[in-house]
């Protein structure tokens, strides 16, 4: 699928994670974070919790919203999940790609549907951040991050997904099997900021210069003392990179 929409806040590629439990303090942290980020992540945290309806309250901002909801079902669940998404706001939504081909084509139908003529698009979601190959063994997947990425990747752009979201260390995997998708990395961490439970992770830097067309940051920014100074900084440091 050609990303028309890839240059839509391509000045600024941070999309803020607001990994926090209710909507009040999803828009306050928004509101603060507006003038220096490119968007926003909506997880699982906030749509289990305050609801759908968040995403909505959100994109009225004037900035897109990316509802990572990691649908994972039979094709007719997701097709219904992903267009009540996309009817609530959602610019984009995550599906996994281990969901398979007719699963991955009915969530770019149903959030075209739901979206109408707003744009709208799936993120397939590769190999989780957190996994390594030791994990992905214990749980019978016989390959490393780098190839199964690539097979998801190519898989994605046959059945029209806009996206993926990949780690940075598979962004060469992806630019290669399928260049025409969006790339979305997560996992970013600043440097001298703390890798939590993520595995595969990187700087901000490092992840724009390899091709990442946006970089999804959260804890850096919304647990530091000012959350608007600290994503000012690392627009700065992308800026100057």
């Amino acid at each position: 699928m050609e990303v028309d929409a890839a240059m839509e806040q391509s000045r600024n590629p941070i999309l803020a994670a607001l990994d926090v439990p209710t909507a009040e303090e999803a828009v306050r942290l928004a509101k603060a974070l507006s003038p220096h980020v490119g968007g926003f992540k909506v997880g699982l945290e906030l749509l289990t919790g305050p609801g759908p309806r968040v995403v909505g309250v959100l994109e009225r901002l004037g900035k897109p919203v990316f509802a990572d909801a990691k649908l994972h079902d039979i094709p007719n669940t997701v097709r219904a999940a992903a267009r009540h998404l996309g009817a609530a706001g959602a610019r984009w939504v995550t599906a996994h790609a281990a969901g398979g081909r007719q699963m991955l084509a009915a969530a770019v139908e149903g959030i075209g549907e739901g979206a109408g003529a707003r744009p709208s698009g799936i993120l397939a979601v590769t190999v989780l951040t957190s996994l390594d190959r030791a994990s992905l063994a214990a749980t019978g997947v016989d390959a490393d991050p780098g190839t199964l990425t690539s097979r998801r990747a190519k898989l994605a752009e046959e059945v029209g997904c806009e996206g993926v979201i990949t780690s940075v260390r598979e962004l060469g995997v992806v630019t290669q099997a399928a260049p025409g998708l969006l790339k979305v990395v997560p996992g970013i961490r600043p440097s001298g900021v703390a890798r939590d439970d993520q595995v595969r992770t990187d700087t901000p830097a490092r992840a724009a210069a390899l091709g990442a067309d946006y970089l999804v940051i959260g804890r850096a920014i919304t647990k530091a003392p000012d959350p608007a100074a600290a994503a000012r900084d690392i627009l700065s440091d992308l800026d100057g990179s």
